[in-house]
């Protein structure tokens, strides 16, 4: 456990350990892809009061809104059914589409309102099954300003494409 600027870095086993019933929790989470398509990373960074942790993955062949969506559901199935999780998202395309489009799609057999097939229903379809037991508020938040937990999220998303790529 390291400590910067009164923060302290939980692994995620220790930062979930010390939620309790009902506290309420900010994730940030974001998606970044070297090309598009080209190999991609996910994040998102967990914070509680001052304790913070990160997840995050790599895949070799994607899409930044594929990256967007992976950072969403993986930080959903991440935390537990008794907290409430205000997450954060740098991606008009995932805040809207599942506060908002993901309704008329799902009503309209995964059509969009131009009637063409919805793009990534295969994540879109796993983030609303993700969600449907937990209680999560959506916020944007604009990418690459002054948001410190964000940017954080960033760097940790391109830290896995680079550290996936090395490893080739």
């Amino acid at each position: 456990m390291k400590c910067n600027f009164g923060v302290v870095d939980l692994s995620l086993e220790e930062f979930l350990q010390n939620l309790k019933h009902e506290d309420r929790i900010e994730v940030y989470t974001d998606g970044s892809c070297i090309g598009n398509p080209g190999p991609g990373g996910w994040a998102a960074v967990f914070t509680f009061r001052d304790k913070r942790t990160n997840i995050s993955g790599f895949e070799k062949e994607t899409t930044n809104n594929r990256m967007e969506l992976k950072a969403a559901i993986e930080a959903i199935k991440t935390i537990p059914q008794n907290v409430v999780a205000v997450v954060y998202t740098d991606s008009t395309y995932v805040k809207n589409g599942i506060t908002s489009w993901i309704k008329t799609w799902t009503r309209n057999n995964w059509k969009s309102s131009s009637g063409k097939a919805v793009k990534n229903q295969d994540l879109w379809e796993e983030l609303l099954k993700a969600t449907a037991l937990k209680a999560v508020e959506w916020r944007w938040v604009k990418g690459h300003s002054d948001c410190l937990n964000n940017n954080n999220a960033d760097f940790v998303a391109r830290s896995a494409i680079i550290s996936s790529c090395m490893e080739d």
